[in-house]
């Protein structure tokens, strides 16, 4: 039995999700060492990283966090706080979120059309640079391992 797959416009943001998971899986498939990545820089050829951006390490493992929430949907609010922030960052939210929600009930009277594809073009960008940045570092591990082309 053959599974079909659906073929979606160029720009739909599913293109884009599945785009950039099939980037994410193929870097975790190809970089077998992950600890080689740490202190070099995205953008510098074999440069130690400063106290700049982010090294190519931490930028794989935030790729690879992303794909599971693109992959699988986002935890609830709550348990995404308590994984990243702790219980203390939890209760600034709770208070955050009471003042979130005025401004959510505001801002749902205003145009959600308009929200909408301001948030859809945000998330289609960011896609797209995080898709980006998963190809580089598979190209600069490949560089690093000797296999570039």
């Amino acid at each position: 039995m053959q599974v079909q797959t659906k073929h979606y416009p160029k720009n739909c943001l599913l293109t884009v999700m599945d785009r950039y998971s099939a980037v994410v899986r193929n870097m975790e498939q190809v970089v077998m060492i992950p600890s080689l990545l740490r202190d070099m820089q995205l953008n510098g050829q074999g440069q130690q990283a400063q106290d700049g951006p982010p090294d190519l390490y931490n930028c794989f493992t935030m790729l690879k966090a992303i794909r599971v929430d693109v992959d699988h949907g986002l935890l609830p609010r709550e348990d995404w706080w308590s994984k990243v922030a702790g219980a203390r960052a939890h209760e600034a939210e709770h208070e955050a979120a009471e003042t979130e929600d005025k401004e959510e009930r505001v801002l749902g009277q205003l145009d959600l059309e308009a929200q909408f594809h301001l948030h859809f073009s945000s998330l289609h960008h960011i896609l797209t640079n995080l898709t980006l940045k998963a190809e580089e570092v598979t190209r600069k591990y490949q560089e690093i391992m000797g296999q570039a082309m």
